[in-house]
């Protein structure tokens, strides 16, 4: 197997894989080449939060704003948080698409983003092609960086020199609330979109809370906006 291969096929000509990708498989990529604006962070969950939920989404042609992503990337921005995208990537992980895929839809997402008014808006993007039905080298019963686990987050937390006890995260799914619990958050908000919606989810995200984090919830991000604890810390 190419080194391109092993790495979900994204390598140069001369086998070098990019500095996004790390040695354990997550990808980590520095979106704003300056200090991270504040300790406090919101981590955003990707598909179905951010952007509308379609499947292993890998085409930048059906890449679809959620309805209000903008104005919370702006509003997190204007109060001076940083923003974090920790994204399950499984269909890497698959087979399905490689990392080029995932590249060109990312940067089709902060396109769209930039143009709603949002530019820049995520200060590091990580992302965990692990699960146990993958392929080699991300085939992983357990992995550390898939959600419900708190890699992305601890990672996120240890390049940029966070605070979790004043930072949130949002998602559409329980394992990402129960991943900013393991990570020592201090609240969840989840979304009534995406997966959302399933069966058990909105129960099981809220039975994440403890007297030490918070869960909320709101049907949809517009919702999230005058929940969240952006401008009150």
């Amino acid at each position: 197997m190419s080194e391109g291969a092993t790495h979900g096929g994204l390598a140069s000509e001369t086998g070098e894989i990019p500095r996004s990708l790390q040695p354990d498989g997550l990808w980590c990529e520095r979106r704003r080449q300056v200090p991270p604006p504040s300790p406090r962070a919101l981590f955003l969950d990707r598909d179905g939060v951010v952007v509308e939920e379609v499947g292993f989404l890998h085409r930048p042609q059906e890449v679809r704003l959620a309805a209000g992503a903008a104005a919370l990337c702006r509003a997190a921005r204007a109060a001076g948080w940083t923003v974090v995208l920790v994204t399950n990537q499984s269909g890497i992980g698959r087979g399905r698409y490689g990392w080029p895929e995932f590249a060109a839809t990312q940067a089709e997402i902060e396109r769209q983003l930039a143009a709603a008014g949002a530019p820049e808006p995520f200060d590091l993007v990580l992302a965990c092609p692990h699960h146990p039905e993958g392929i080699e080298p991300y085939r992983h019963a357990d992995a550390p960086g898939r959600k419900p686990n708190p890699g992305m987050l601890a990672r996120a937390i240890e390049l940029l020199a966070l605070e979790p006890a004043a930072s949130w995260i949002v998602g559409d799914r329980a394992v990402d609330l129960e991943a900013g619990r393991r990570a020592g958050l201090a609240g969840g908000l989840h979304l009534s979109t995406g997966h959302g919606r399933d069966a058990g989810e909105r129960e099981q995200a809220l039975a994440s809370a403890t007297p030490a984090y918070r869960v909320l919830a709101a049907d949809d991000l517009p919702a999230a906006l005058t929940l969240l604890p952006l401008s009150g810390g």
